[in-house]
């Protein structure tokens, strides 16, 4: 099996890779875009803006800097991984290459595991505001009480998997132009949101008019300790899915370079747009707990849906729109990393061979994008009639998923590059000290959830034998993979005593 550098392939101008994919094929402006996407700005604010206010009141701004923080030294890690050793395995690769193949299939586990929840999730939502849109389009609200009906809920929902799944079977280029529009269209809903909140509040007819301060971004004055820690997890998911630009790298032009600069304008982008929505938010509504000031419990789930007909009038059907395809755009979009990780499993003998397959006419991880898909819309068709409770208490576990998987790709880093931590100040800071104090928040921020979880009261309430449901789901995932990879290991020994993908430094 071959284990040469993807970039080769690439710089001898082939058309595929090592893995067969299509070399070349995504640029910087298409990466970020992506990136973007597979965040999803506006399906992402809808539903963080008013818990996060709920506990930091005014100074959200303030948890959306310091949450911004450890993904930019992630970030920064990333970026550092890629150039040394661009491929589409990301984290299981690098961590294999660093810590040997048990840590590294473990990693590449984590990210698995983590998209695939992901996925369903974001079809769910598509399918609400599907029939919300309908509904409003219609003027008939009977119409959004379809997607409380499960058998309409997962049909629907196996819809959008089937047309996301197409989408990302066929080559890059069809990817990007569908992501271009979907993509364009939520940043423009979310500026004009955003400035003709500010034009109601300059004008006096906004609802609790507040003056922006200074003080918004003191992070020193979140009432407790508490609700500083809440607002550090809720940004492990509003800012969770720019790795997807690393994914790519080997489909990227320039594949050392460009998927680390995408990632960290992906982050950049996401953090403005976060901040300017977010301080009109509060500026035009306040945090109150009355009508649509954003501490109101009942407007929480869905803030936009509250504000968009105050804020935008007769044009307030466009945010409806948006948040509807930000969650198709991340749907398809997310579905590029667990495919091209399953890929390079499969490529380095970590997984079947059959997972290394790829469309000889698109040049895609055909089997292993469809292998996904079909596990996301089980998932999802399973839990959906099970219990909505156990889904979200699901959703609750990704943040434990993320931080496992973005912590072992920042000590990865640090690790591999350990003999140039001191050849220059560069080196010292981009290949030591971001990723280092990343991961190490990160590390924190997995305890700590791993702790409260085995509260039965934590996520929806829901327990087993006085242990918090979140915390059993886990534990599940990550001892399920345990049990794969030894499974793995008894069939594929190769990869686990390091022939395919053996241990190396910078």
């Amino acid at each position: 099996m071959s284990t040469r550098s993807a970039a080769d392939s690439t710089e001898t101008g082939s058309t595929r890779t090592a893995k067969g994919l299509s070399a070349g094929s995504v640029g910087l402006l298409g990466a970020v875009v992506i990136g973007i996407s597979c965040i999803a700005p506006a399906y992402t604010l809808t539903g963080a803006l008013g818990p996060t206010v709920s506990e930091v009141g005014v100074h959200l701004p303030a948890i959306f800097l310091v949450g911004f923080l450890p993904m930019l030294l992630v970030a920064f890690g990333y970026r550092e991984l890629n150039n040394a050793m661009p491929d589409s395995g990301t984290s299981f690769t690098w961590a294999t290459r660093a810590f040997g193949p048990y840590i590294g299939w473990m990693g590449g586990w984590g990210l698995i595991a983590a998209t695939v929840v992901v996925l369903s999730n974001l079809a769910g939502i598509a399918v609400d505001f599907l029939y919300l849109l309908l509904s409003q389009v219609f003027h008939d609200p009977a119409i959004a009480d379809l997607a409380k009906n499960p058998f309409v809920n997962v049909a629907t929902c196996l819809a959008f998997m089937a047309v996301a799944t197409f989408i990302s079977y066929r080559d890059m280029q069809t990817t990007q132009k569908v992501q271009f529009v979907l993509v364009g269209f939520q940043l423009l809903v979310l500026v004009l949101f955003g400035v003709v909140a500010f034009v109601h509040v300059a004008n006096g007819t906004a609802f609790d008019a507040t003056a922006p301060s200074l003080d918004w971004f003191n992070p020193f004055g979140v009432p407790s300790f508490s609700a500083f820690a809440a607002g550090l997890s809720l940004s492990i998911f509003i800012f969770w899915g720019w790795d997807v630009t690393l994914t790519m790298s080997e489909e990227t032009k320039g594949s050392r370079s460009t998927p680390g600069r995408a990632a960290t304008l992906t982050v950049v982008i996401i953090v403005v747009a976060y901040l300017f929505v977010s301080m009109a938010a509060i500026s035009f509504a306040g945090t109150g707990e009355g009508g649509i000031g954003l501490g109101n419990p009942d407007i929480q789930e869905n803030v936009f849906f509250a504000l968009a007909g105050p804020v935008l009038g007769p044009l307030a059907i466009l945010m409806s729109i948006a948040v509807l395809s930000s969650s198709a755009a991340s749907l398809q979009s997310t579905a590029v990393s667990p495919a091209r990780t399953l890929l390079a499993m499969g490529h380095y003998g970590a997984l079947p061979a059959r997972f290394a397959r790829v469309s000889p006419r698109f040049m895609t991880p055909g089997y292993s994008t469809v292998v996904s898909a079909v596990v996301a819309s089980v998932f999802y068709a399973v839990m959906r009639f099970v219990s909505e409770d156990v889904l979200w208490d699901t959703i609750t576990t990704l943040g434990m998923m993320i931080c496992f998987y973005y912590g072992i790709t920042a000590f990865a880093c640090v690790w591999f590059f350990r003999r140039k931590w001191f050849a220059s100040l560069r080196n010292a800071f981009f290949t030591l000290v971001c990723p280092l104090i990343g991961g190490v928040i990160l590390s924190v921020l997995f305890v700590t959830t791993l702790v409260d979880s085995l509260d039965p009261d934590y996520g929806s309430g829901s327990n087993i034998g006085g242990i918090g449901l979140v915390f059993l789901l886990g534990m599940v995932i990550l001892l399920s993979g345990v049990v794969v990879m030894l499974v793995m290991r008894r069939r594929l020994p190769a990869f686990f005593r390091g022939e395919t993908l053996p241990r190396s430094e910078a």
